[in-house]
């Protein structure tokens, strides 16, 4: 039986993917689909595939239909108020950390070990923001070298996708290939596409396996990790301050919305 809803929660995840900084994963705490999706995609890469499929290509059209059609959109959003819109993913992340720990009941769960390895997974996070360079301009002439690089960013990529705290985007961004893959989503350059997107169905099959045992074996330690990713992202997306008095405020609103949106999120997914 197909889940129509998760054409919304794929639309969410999916606007999410395209922007350097905020992790499909991310949306899916908040959405309160994430152990189940962690749980389908590694039965996804089994016999009982076809089970998850009432799950997945609802997700997946919604995912796709963002990321093709919405990304002019954020693209106008980030170039003209990028602060602003920044702001609201701030709120939003900053408004996902309180369902995760609760999740992990870290009361109850953590001690001190896992909050130095929440300190560590959020300067490891922090760190690679500081190796981001200026992105340059689409490749125009691909070698088959290029075309192994793609592949394996997907696959590293896709590992990002589903933690949350990390973006895909945000990996490419570092590779220097996210001009190149924005670009051939826009233009529909399928050899770029299908290399990239073959190392993402690698990657999430290899990672997908990875998390559920970490999940299921040691369930507190991943949490931590977890919580560490989304501290460290906050500084990596963190836009600055600008000058205006009246974009200051903007930002404090869209900051606020994302904070009641991830709460307002969080209780109706999980009713």
């Amino acid at each position: 039986m197909f889940e129509w809803k998760n054409i919304f929660r794929g639309l969410a995840m999916g606007i999410s993917d395209i922007i350097p900084g905020v992790s499909g994963g991310t949306i899916a705490l908040v959405l309160g689909i994430y152990h189940r999706l962690i749980a389908a995609i590694n039965n996804l890469f089994s016999r009982h595939w076809k089970e998850q499929l009432g799950f997945f290509i609802p997700l997946g059209i919604g995912i796709v239909a963002a990321i093709f059609s919405l990304s002019s959109v954020l693209d106008w959003l980030l170039g003209n108020y990028p602060q602003p819109t920044f702001f609201l993913f701030m709120g939003l992340i900053l408004g996902t950390i309180p369902l995760l720990l609760r999740e992990a009941d870290y009361k109850r769960a953590f001690n001190g070990s896992h909050y130095v390895i929440a300190a560590i997974a959020a300067v490891l996070v922090i760190l690679s923001g500081l190796f981001r360079g200026e992105e340059g301009e689409a490749m125009q002439t691909l070698a088959a070298s290029d075309y192994l690089l793609f592949f394996f960013s997907g696959w590293i990529a896709s590992t990002a996708m589903i933690l949350p705290g990390i973006s895909g985007s945000f990996i490419l961004l570092l590779l220097g290939v996210y001009s190149t893959v924005i670009h051939a989503v826009s233009s529909l350059q399928f050899s770029v596409l299908l290399a990239v997107g073959a190392g993402i169905v690698v990657g999430l099959a290899i990672m997908s396996k990875l998390l559920h045992y970490l999940l299921r074996r040691h369930t507190a330690g991943t949490y931590a990790v977890m919580t560490g990713l989304l501290i460290g992202s906050l500084f990596v997306i963190f836009p600055g301050l600008g000058a205006g008095v009246v974009q200051f405020f903007v930002s404090l609103f869209t900051f606020a919305a994302g904070l009641v949106i991830a709460a307002i999120l969080g209780k109706v997914e999980r009713r």
